[in-house]
C-alpha cells in the first residue's frame, strides 16, 4: 500500500484562531480546518467549483466542550495514497474524514447535516476509516 500525503502539520492552540489548508495531490480539491475562537471546522473543497468552491463542512469541536486546560495540540491534514480521501488528525487522533469519490463526510460529532446542493451525506464515524490511510 501506498503511504498517505501530509498535506499539512501545525501546532496549535484550541480557541485561537487559526486556518490551515491543505491542497489534495492533483490540486483541484482541497481540505481547510479553521478555528474561529468558538468552533473547530473542517470543510471539504472542490477547487474546480470557483464560485462556492465549499462542498461540505464538518463541526470538529466546539471549543467550551474541550478539554478544559488543555495545552498546545498538533494538527495534521492527510490525504490518502488514492488522493480521494482526507482525514484530520489532532493530537493523531482522527476527527473528520471526507471521501471525495462518494460524497461522504464523516466527524465524531455527526454535526452538521451536509447542503443537499452539493450531494454530500453525513455518516456516522467509525475508527476504521483510518484504514483508508494507513491500511487495515
Amino acid at each position: 500500500m501506498s503511504r498517505p500525503q501530509v498535506a499539512a502539520r501545525k501546532p496549535f492552540q484550541v480557541g485561537v484562531p487559526v486556518v490551515v489548508e491543505a491542497l489534495g495531490p492533483d490540486r483541484s480539491l482541497a481540505a481547510v480546518f479553521e478555528d474561529d475562537g468558538s468552533t473547530g471546522y473542517f470543510y471539504a473543497l472542490d477547487r474546480t467549483l470557483v464560485a462556492e468552491p465549499v462542498v461540505d463542512a464538518v463541526c470538529v469541536y466546539d471549543v467550551e466542550e474541550f478539554e478544559a486546560g488543555k495545552g498546545p495540540s498538533l494538527l495534521h491534514i492527510v490525504w490518502s495514497p488514492d488522493g480521494a480521501k482526507v482525514a484530520l488528525l489532532i493530537d493523531e487522533h482522527p476527527q473528520a474524514v471526507f471521501d471525495f469519490d462518494e460524497k461522504r463526510g464523516y466527524c465524531r460529532s455527526g454535526f452538521p447535516e451536509p447542503s443537499p446542493e452539493h450531494g454530500w451525506t453525513r455518516h456516522d464515524w467509525d475508527d476504521s476509516l483510518r484504514d483508508a490511510f494507513f491500511g487495515g
